[in-house]
């Protein structure tokens, strides 16, 4: 069974089941049992309503303290296996891993708003959240894909479907700050079909004028008002040489031997 006492001796391993270091969880636990309070105060029952007793009454939860809390959390966001697993790793049956995931979710968006590292999630507002670090920022505008289950309707096959490795997926365009790597804007979600191009079209993103953006092929044509943008360009693949004959032909207007031959 998973204990944060137990990972937390293993540093390589507490960052392969979590994707955070141990100082940057110990920073993002400062603020998780805070959130937590103001999410589920303690003279409140989980349904919301007024305790008939004191907080602390009654059997001891195998995520009782904080820090188990975000561990558990944590390593299900990453690694994302089966809630059946999951309960396996901490000791909890299957429902009780889908009430905790349903309750902490929350919870750990609070916190990471109070540290505030969460992405801009309003196109409008990101110059001037850029703008506030004093620097003229260079940033790298990408997509991801999320797999999604597969719809049973034929339509909605259509509409997620990404057209890559056979799989339907969410998509989101992403801004990523090259100074501070990190994300710091967020798009709302498309299905996988759309292409990516589109998307930054209709999120009609404000970014700030002295602002260098990166880009792929895949944002060909989309050109913000920005200082400049720059965009990968696809290397030409070689010619292979065909087996046989043409293989030793030479080429033309090249010498085949000795002159006069």
């Amino acid at each position: 069974m998973i204990t944060y006492k137990a990972l937390r001796a293993d540093r390589r391993q507490f960052l392969a089941l979590t994707g955070l270091t141990l100082s940057e969880f110990q920073l993002l636990l400062s603020t998780f049992p805070q959130a937590y309070q103001r999410l589920y105060p303690v003279n409140r029952t989980c349904e919301g309503q007024p305790r008939q007793r004191s907080a602390g009454g009654g059997c001891k939860g195998r995520l009782e303290q904080p820090e188990e809390k975000l561990l558990f959390l944590l390593v299900y966001l990453k690694t994302y296996p089966l809630q059946v697993v999951m309960a396996e790793l901490f000791g909890l049956s299957q429902p009780q891993v889908n009430y905790w995931i349903q309750r902490l979710l929350p919870v750990l968006r609070s916190a990471l708003d109070d540290l505030g590292v969460l992405p801009e999630r309003d196109p409008t507002h990101f110059a001037q959240a850029q703008g506030a670090s004093g620097k003229a920022p260079r940033l790298i505008i990408d997509a991801t894909e999320r797999r999604r289950q597969r719809p049973k309707n034929a339509e909605k096959q259509a509409i997620f479907y990404s057209g890559r490795k056979k799989k339907h997926c969410d998509k989101n365009v992403v801004l990523v700050n090259a100074r501070g790597q990190r994300i710091d804007y967020l798009s709302r979600t498309y299905p996988g079909k759309t292409h990516e191009k589109k998307i930054a079209d209709e999120e009609g993103i404000s970014y700030p004028p002295e602002a260098t953006l990166f880009k792929d092929t895949g944002f060909q044509g989309y050109e913000p008002a920005v200082k400049k943008t720059c965009q990968a360009k696809k290397k030409a693949t070689p010619r292979k040489a065909h087996r046989g004959r043409e293989a030793n032909e030479p080429e033309v207007g090249t010498d085949s031997g000795p002159s006069g031959t």
